[in-house]
């Protein structure tokens, strides 16, 4: 493992500057930095991809396995998938790179019985198309291949499945948590290090709480 070359990782760089600006308007705005006093302290509430409206539930009930907004030297905006009766059925959370270079990785946490893990053979993951959808790219893409493959992500064993899609500058992998929520990761030309996996944390859902 490389924790200790957090400088040469590909998902931790150090941050310098001020506060990123967005080149989405009111789709995506930049989350407020929290200051890295403890692990479980949060400053500040997540912005929305999209506006909420009747359809849109407050929040989710559970917490989000992602990377900290802290972490991110970027833009970021998370998504809530609605249910008819108005509960959560999953959250996403897009990356987007420092500077307005477009988007880098989305991590969807899905719960047991959301629509948007069920695909059909061969049929890409959610958090892939929305990927594809945020790079505007409209080439059709397919799962060929899936591969188990054990990781390490602080002192809990994963066993995660790695997908091969048939655009390989996407790198995919997902994991399930032990409460049942599909943790997905879909990222655009960079790989899915250890590095990564080190960075994933609990987010309460407190934080994805929109008023």
């Amino acid at each position: 493992m490389s924790h200790g070359h957090a400088q040469s990782s590909p998902w931790q760089r150090p941050v310098t500057g001020a506060a990123p600006t967005t080149a989405y308007g009111t789709l995506i705005k930049p989350c407020p930095r929290r200051r890295k006093a403890t692990a479980d302290t949060y400053h500040g509430r997540m912005s929305f991809l999209r506006r909420r409206s009747s359809a849109t539930p407050a929040g989710p009930d559970f917490d989000v396995l992602a990377m900290d907004p802290g972490d991110w030297p970027g833009n970021l905006g998370a998504g809530l998938l609605p249910a008819p009766d108005g509960s959560c059925q999953g959250v996403f959370l897009r990356y987007d790179l420092f500077g307005g270079r477009g988007p880098a990785m989305i991590i969807g946490n899905l719960p047991e019985g959301s629509p948007a893990r069920e695909t059909a053979e061969g049929q890409i993951p959610f958090e892939v198309a929305q990927l594809l959808l945020a790079l505007e790219n409209d080439e059709e893409v397919t799962l060929l291949d899936t591969e188990d493959m054990p990781v390490m992500q602080g002192d809990n064993l994963l066993i995660v499945r790695r997908l091969k899609l048939s655009e390989s500058r996407i790198s995919c992998v997902q994991f399930d948590r032990s409460d049942g929520v599909l943790v997905t990761i879909a990222a655009w030309d960079r790989p899915i290090t250890e590095d990564l996996y080190a960075l994933l944390k609990p987010l309460p859902a407190e934080l994805f709480q929109q008023r």
